[in-house]
């Protein structure tokens, strides 16, 4: 694979420029061309010699990305399908909150794990990004934001792919884009989601981060849980509650447990009782997701009605809960659902 320029963090440019007898403060220089001023190639990297320009363009590739497909939303959320160097593609999602904008980013290429509910994981796991094309996802969109004198705020690792199965890229990503001469996207404005990868569990615990960690659990019990999260047989729900409990024994930090709601199967009454005695004595908030319909999956929506009374009983329990606001209904807004179409329509001209 290519070496992307955002793979490296401040101090890895400036000890590239030192194993190159380059003064450590060409390095600093190269960070404000990538990440200030947004430079999509070397060359315009003016203050630097034209010597250097010409070594880095041929040791590094800058933006690895080009948009096949970019959606805009009729609520402002964009979604973006891009290619990579190999001709695979990925999306990314730019999304508006109240609080800012919000950028959802991929760290793999399809997806492994094999939720029932999800378009991420048709057609299986191609490849790990590498920490240089998830960083490019958020500058890409800063890019566009541009355009309308916007600014990334928040960064949710939430897109295709489980990110502590690709583990070293996701944490470089997030020290690249935390890097107060990158991209200066606070620690806490970041969320990892992982499915219940529970090694790196503990790991990312120990990790003396104050990036915000969210759990896929999508089921009151084990049972239920293997049905819809196949690593549920892997990692069961039990060894999981533990691996949370010691994250937040280690962190001090609330953990976000992201619940969606599929139209009778996990959404009843008994369910929600059931979540609340599971999520007792943790600092927690529950994200209850109502799902995106996928036409290959044939789940329905939870009605709306239900969905309410599914937040009151966790409320009734002690439990936090949110009812996570729908991004870019009219845009395919289900991870993986863009590169799906893609991917079909690849088929269908080339079968």
């Amino acid at each position: 694979m290519n070496a992307f320029a955002y793979d490296l963090t401040h101090e890895d440019w400036k000890a590239w420029m030192r194993k190159h007898d380059l003064p450590e403060w060409r390095g600093t220089q190269v960070m404000e061309w990538l990440y200030q001023k947004r430079a999509t190639s070397f060359d315009e990297m003016t203050n630097l010699p034209k010597v250097l320009r010409s070594r880095l363009a041929e040791s590094f590739v800058i933006q690895p990305l080009n948009a096949i497909t970019t959606q805009v939303s009729r609520d402002g959320t964009v979604k973006f399908l891009f290619a990579l160097p190999d001709q695979h593609a990925i999306e990314t999602v730019i999304m508006r909150h109240d609080y800012g904008i919000s950028v959802c980013v991929t760290t793999q290429v399809g997806c492994r794990i094999g939720c029932t509910f999800c378009a991420s994981t048709l057609g299986g796991l191609k490849r790990n990004l590498q920490a240089g094309e998830i960083v490019a996802q958020v500058v890409a969109a800063q890019q566009y934001l541009d355009q309308e004198a916007e600014r990334v705020r928040s960064v949710v690792v939430m897109g295709s792919g489980e990110p502590f199965e690709n583990y070293e890229a996701t944490l470089q990503f997030v020290r690249v884009i935390n890097d107060a001469k990158g991209l200066n996207i606070g620690q806490r404005h970041i969320t990892v989601s992982t499915s219940g990868v529970i090694p790196e569990i503990y790991r990312f615990a120990d990790e003396g981060l104050q990036v915000r960690l969210a759990v896929s659990l999508h089921a009151p019990n084990t049972e239920l849980r293997s049905k819809l999260m196949p690593i549920n047989r892997r990692f069961p729900l039990p060894d999981l509650m533990e691996a949370c409990r010691y994250y937040l024994r280690k962190t001090g930090r609330r953990i976000t447990f992201e619940y969606a709601l599929i139209g009778g199967v996990n959404d009843r009454d008994e369910h929600a009782h059931e979540l609340a005695g599971l999520l007792q004595g943790f600092d927690c908030l529950v994200n209850l997701i109502p799902v995106n319909y996928v036409p290959e999956r044939n789940y329905v929506r939870t009605p709306r009605k239900q969905v309410f009374a599914f937040q009151r009983i966790l409320e009734s329990h002690g439990i936090s809960a949110t009812i996570r606001r729908e991004h870019g209904s009219d845009i395919a807004a289900a991870c993986g659902q863009l590169r799906a179409k893609h991917l079909e329509k690849l088929e269908n001209t080339t079968g």
